[in-house]
């Protein structure tokens, strides 16, 4: 209650002489929490981040979103920012997520993921060594260990004997190994329709804080070989040919022989599927 209240008053100073409403927008997977602030008197809304500053940073989140808006990507603009209580107001990209839309009417998925691909391509294009953390083996490695610690030992109740372990091991050595023969670009750590909003330009991105440096086939990955929603194969691999022929056009590294990437790819989903 007490921070709810010092939202409030914050938001008060923003918008001295306005009428304003506030109501819940989403959560994450995290202590931050998001509100929309309706302006009765423009017809306008504004998103709320609430992020106590003892469990969370704010400052990635606003590094990473001018880096998306350089790259010409509809990411919500910071416009107004406070970090020692953890608040920001941001842009409003709307309510409809990517999954939303999909499993209301699936015929838009060609259409929704030609519009991330492109949206993909400019992010990785953007890229530059040295701004963003990288996605290394240590990171990709503790990802790995969610597996057997939170799904096996936690949620199953399985302990591994020291044989199974040793396999599990060695899958997972292989599995880091071919994630960092790739080419590394800008990862948005999180690209699949739960946080791609269906707005103009589009696609609107969120959920971006997290983002690292890393295996140029991440997030392509994570669109395509989403947890939350599957595709037919041939309908996925549809989309991987074009992304892959598109960023070959853009000058990305992207493996010149697409079955070589199409095993890259297949690989970076391994690891992305067993962390969650």
């Amino acid at each position: 209650m007490q921070r709810t209240l010092a939202l409030q008053a914050w938001i008060d100073g923003i918008f001295p002489a306005e009428k304003w409403q506030l109501e819940p927008a989403s959560a994450d997977a995290s202590f931050r929490r998001y509100f929309r602030v309706r302006l009765a008197d423009r017809g306008e809304s504004r998103i709320v981040m609430d992020a106590p500053p003892q469990k969370e940073d704010c400052r990635p989140f606003i590094k990473v979103a001018a880096l998306l808006r350089q790259a010409g990507l509809n990411a919500p603009a910071v416009l107004a920012q406070d970090l020692e209580q953890g608040f920001l107001l941001l842009t409003d990209l709307g309510s409809t997520t990517y999954l939303s839309a999909l499993q209301e009417n699936d015929a838009t998925a060609d259409d929704l993921f030609r519009d991330a691909v492109d949206a993909l391509v400019s992010w990785q294009i953007a890229s530059r060594p040295g701004v963003l953390p990288p996605y290394d083996a240590d990171l990709l490695r503790r990802e790995l260990e969610l597996f057997p610690d939170w799904y096996l030992a936690r949620h199953l109740g399985l302990g591994l004997t020291p044989a199974q372990r040793r396999v599990l091991e060695r899958a997972f050595d292989l599995i880091v190994e071919s994630n960092l023969a790739q080419p590394a670009v800008y990862v948005h750590r999180d690209y699949m329709p739960r946080n791609l909003m269906l707005c103009a330009p589009n696609p609107g991105i969120l959920d971006f804080q997290d983002a690292v440096y890393g295996p140029i086939s991440y997030d392509l990955a994570s669109l395509v070989r989403d947890a939350f929603v599957s595709w037919e194969e041939e309908r996925a691999l549809d989309w991987i040919v074009r992304y892959w022929d598109k960023a070959r056009r853009a000058g990305l590294p992207v493996n010149a022989d697409f079955g070589d990437f199409y095993r890259d790819l297949e690989w970076m989903g391994l690891q992305r599927h067993l962390k969650v």
